[in-house]
Formats: C-alpha cells, sequence, structure tokens
C-alpha cells in the first residue's frame, strides 16, 4: 500500500482510503475473517480478492437496473473507488428463510421459508454487539426519518429481489443478507443509496439441491475452507473459469 495515502477508516475486513477524486473513497478488502463480534479471528488468503470482485459483480448489477449505490469502479485485485457517502449506522437485514439469530428468536428451523421477505435493522455499533432496533428507536434517536425508512425498505427489497434472481439462477438461494445505506447530496438535494458491500461475507447463501453453505457460516461454524465456498460462488456466477479449483488458485476473470 502506497504511505503516502490518508487512512479514513479501518474495520473488520476493508479498509477506507482517501480517493483519488472529489467525493470520492477507495475501498481496500482485507484477507480478515471475523465472527461472533471480533471474538474468533482469522486470516484467510485470498478472500479480499474474492469479495473485491463479488462486490464489483453485484453492484454494476444494481446499477444496470437502475438501483442507485456508491460504487464507481475497481481499481485493482482488492480495491475499488467508491463515492463518499454519510452512512446511516443502521445495519439494513432482509430474510427469505429462518437462520442464525431469526431461528434462535422465534424457534423456527433453519430453512424454514418466511411468509414473505423481513426488513429488520441493528445499530451499527461493535461494543453493544449492533443489537437489533425497531423503526421506533430508529426515528426517536435520529438516525432516519420516517421517508428515509420508507426508501430503505424500498432499496433493501429491489435489492433482495435481484439478488436473489442472480443466485438462484446459478443454483444457490439467497437465505438472508445485510446491507447499509449512505446519504448523498446533489446541490441541497439528499438521496440514499446501498453503501459497503455485497459479498458472501453478508449474505447467507446455501446450495438450492444441498443445502451446503456457501457464507461466512462456514467460518462461523467451521465447516471447511471458506476460500473454497467463496471460490464456488465466484465460479458459479462466471466470474472465475468453470474448472476453477482451491489447488490451482486461478485468475478472476476480468
Amino acid at each position: 500500500m502506497a504511505p503516502r495515502r490518508k487512512k479514513i477508516y479501518e474495520g473488520k475486513a476493508k479498509i477506507l482510503y482517501e480517493g483519488t477524486e472529489p467525493g470520492t473513497l477507495v475501498q481496500y478488502f482485507k484477507d480478515d475473517a471475523t465472527a461472533f463480534n471480533a471474538q474468533k479471528k482469522a486470516t484467510i488468503e485470498g478472500k479480499g480478492v474474492l469479495n473485491n470482485r463479488l462486490s464489483e459483480f453485484f453492484m454494476q448489477g444494481l446499477t444496470n437496473i437502475g438501483v442507485p449505490n456508491h460504487f464507481i469502479r475497481r481499481i485493482n485485485m482488492r480495491e475499488q473507488l467508491i463515492r463518499q457517502v454519510e452512512i446511516i449506522p443502521l445495519e439494513v437485514i432482509v430474510r427469505n428463510f429462518a437462520a442464525g439469530s431469526l431461528s434462535k428468536r422465534l424457534g423456527l428451523e433453519e430453512g424454514t421459508q418466511l411468509p414473505r421477505p423481513i426488513v429488520e435493522y441493528s445499530f451499527k455499533n461493535d461494543e453493544l454487539g449492533d443489537p437489533m432496533v425497531s423503526e421506533e428507536y430508529v426515528i426517536a434517536f435520529g438516525w432516519a426519518s420516517q421517508q428515509d425508512l420508507d426508501d430503505i425498505v424500498s432499496l433493501a427489497l429491489r435489492v433482495n429481489d435481484f439478488l436473489s434472481g442472480v443466485f438462484f439462477g446459478v443454483g444457490i438461494k439467497l437465505v438472508d443478507f445485510k446491507i447499509e445505506i449512505g446519504r448523498i447530496w446533489d446541490g441541497d438535494f439528499m438521496r440514499l443509496i446501498v453503501a459497503d458491500e455485497i459479498s458472501p461475507d453478508s449474505c447467507r447463501l446455501w446450495d438450492v439441491k444441498t443445502g451446503q453453505k456457501l457464507d461466512k457460516d462456514v467460518f462461523r461454524r467451521d465447516l471447511g475452507s471458506l476460500t473454497d465456498a467463496y471460490t464456488e460462488v465466484a465460479r458459479r456466477l462466471g466470474l472465475m473459469p468453470a474448472n476453477a479449483t482451491p489447488m490451482n488458485k486461478p485468475t478472476l476473470i476480468n
């Protein structure tokens, strides 16, 4: 990394640097993997490269269908240029099937199809473990207005429709996912856009036929190689050669 670059923020999986153009940032994808609010940590070789390419693929797909997002272009194997946004301090979670904390809260068997996609919010705060919050909390504490929340739900459900279709087309079930939303201004006009990343780090992905997990639960639950799982997702989406195997570590297709 170039030492002259100004670091803006470092999270568990990414680093943000000052951008090369006004109103931009450079988002660098690390190989670090964390789970259980960073109580479990590891370095997974190649994870950052895969997530950079996968997030580029999904963000470009959203752009193509008119869903605004922060992605501008990929710079190299680990970095992409993004719009600088004011992040709303919420994780926006969309659930299609019961899994993880929802299964524990409601006693639902993992994999149970929900009556409809459910949108939840958690307050972005690592020290507190990203607690789940209601719309009432969001509005009362001024994190977002009612109009913002209406727009956020609309964005989240459009992302869900897009991702569900893309994944189902390659034999993968989108169980749930989380996104972040940012504010940008065009003069006095504020609008909300999808930010952060979309990758197997932020989605639960199961093989449609076998139920095999192809997401960060592989790391959370010690189910095998995380790189193998993410490589399989990239291969199915056509981002790697069809004969890609973890043994030969193929180059991602541009």
